[in-house]
């Protein structure tokens, strides 16, 4: 279930294979490592991120936005929105008639879709001195799953994230 989120989140991570669970300072963070939220020091930071899958197909968006509280202290928090869907899927369970006859009128069009909303928050632990520090973060996930009119689920997550910066 919810494979959808293995992907990963913005072009960076995906040009390093995903391997920046350490090095995430930004919007991002949110969905690598909640810790490095703490690095945000913008008032206001958005980071927005489309790819197409299989030919186009499959549709993976992305949106985080993340506010620096006291940047002083690391305090940031974050909401992300989440997305994995195909569209315009045909149904065609109507598509032949009681008489047998085909309605191509009666075929109508669905979504198969995953959606993940990231509620985050970040600080700093103690002081943050040039090259130490100790940054925590977590979040709470609320993941849905609609197939058309055929099918709908919830479910929930919490993930945590530790950043240990030494010289």
């Amino acid at each position: 279930s919810n494979e959808f989120l293995n992907i990963g989140v913005g072009a960076r991570a995906h040009a390093m294979a995903g391997a920046v669970h350490a090095s995430v300072n930004d919007a991002n963070a949110a969905y690598w490592n909640i810790a490095g939220l703490s690095y945000v020091k913008n008032p206001l930071q958005l980071a927005v991120m489309h790819t197409e899958w299989f030919g186009g197909v499959g549709k993976f968006d992305h949106i985080s936005v993340s506010k620096a509280f006291n940047p002083e202290k690391g305090r940031v928090g974050s909401l992300s929105l989440i997305r994995f869907g195909i569209d315009q899927i045909p149904n065609t369970l109507n598509l032949v008639a009681p008489d047998g006859s085909i309605r191509f009128e009666n075929v109508s069009e669905f979504s198969a879709a995953d959606y993940a909303l990231l509620v985050s928050y970040a600080s700093a632990i103690g002081e943050i001195l040039k090259d130490k520090s100790l940054r925590f973060g977590g979040n709470i996930k609320i993941i849905r799953r609609l197939i058309g009119p055929f099918a709908a689920a919830w479910g929930f997550g919490l993930d945590v994230g530790l950043l240990i910066e030494k010289p």
